[in-house]
């Protein structure tokens, strides 16, 4: 079932989006080649705390962490831990969400640590466009899979693939609510957008082939090829107009 947002509730939820958007804004400065994710994901816990939420990660079904911090290869649900040291050149898929007075925010970013090549640079900057490519089509009344179909396009038409095997979804009382938002399908088919809709669309783009594998641990998931991956989210209001990014509150194209 699709849950519509009231006022109340959209309130709520925009106020668990700013809590994510600030959390990144406090890790950016603290991406630099030297650090662990175990003490990103420290920085990030510690903030969201301070805000009077909770991560919306940590203990779901199990999830060892405050936030996701996928390198290179992994795509997502990478699990910080002092081990994987941040180097130069690397790009760093952050996941984040935070939960409020009841009510989720979740959105996703990928930083480049220092200098990193043309190629990785390329690799995040069609993600994040594909987005808002498929954002034009985030309108009452829409079909859902012209969200979908459009980030596909974007993204192949730049030689890259997007990941099959996860998707978006729609997200309020609980992180994860229907409708599922595949990265991929038809133009014009689909569920009808509706005002009072939330959803979080991500595109995962991997530079090589889009098929993955999940790591022993039962939650980093790999490019099968070794390739990169990056990925770009927000939480997004439906509207009768504009929609809005609740987790990019600055947003104002």
């Amino acid at each position: 079932m699709i849950y519509l947002k009231s006022t109340s509730d959209i309130a709520k939820m925009r106020e668990a989006g700013r809590i994510v958007y600030e959390t990144f804004e406090v890790l950016k400065k603290h991406l630099q080649p030297g650090i662990t994710t175990k003490e990103l994901d420290r920085i990030a816990h510690d903030f969201i705390i301070s805000q009077g939420a909770k991560p919306s990660f940590l203990n779901y079904n199990g999830f060892p962490a405050s936030i996701c911090a996928s390198v290179n290869d992994t795509v997502i649900h990478g699990i910080p831990n002092e081990k994987t040291v941040l180097r130069e050149g690397d790009i760093l898929s952050l996941d984040i969400g935070a939960v409020k007075d009841g009510f989720h925010g979740d959105a996703a970013r990928t930083y480049g640590i220092g200098s990193i090549s043309t190629d990785a640079q390329k690799l995040m900057d069609v993600t994040k466009q594909s987005f808002y490519e498929g954002l034009k089509y985030a309108v009452s009344g829409e079909r859902l899979g012209s969200i979908c179909a459009t980030i596909q396009k974007h993204v192949e038409s730049n030689g890259f693939s997007v990941v099959r095997n996860y998707c978006g979804h729609g997200i309020g009382r609980k992180l994860h609510e229907s409708p599922e938002i595949p990265n991929h399908g038809t133009f014009g088919r689909g569920i009808r957008l509706a005002k009072g809709m939330t959803i979080a669309v991500e595109p995962m783009v991997n530079f090589g082939k889009y098929e993955t594998t999940c790591m022993g641990d039962g939650w980093t998931v790999k490019t099968v090829d070794g390739s990169l991956a990056s990925h770009y989210e927000n939480t997004i209001l439906i509207t009768d107009g504009k929609p809005q990014l609740l987790t990019n509150p600055e947003w104002g194209e």
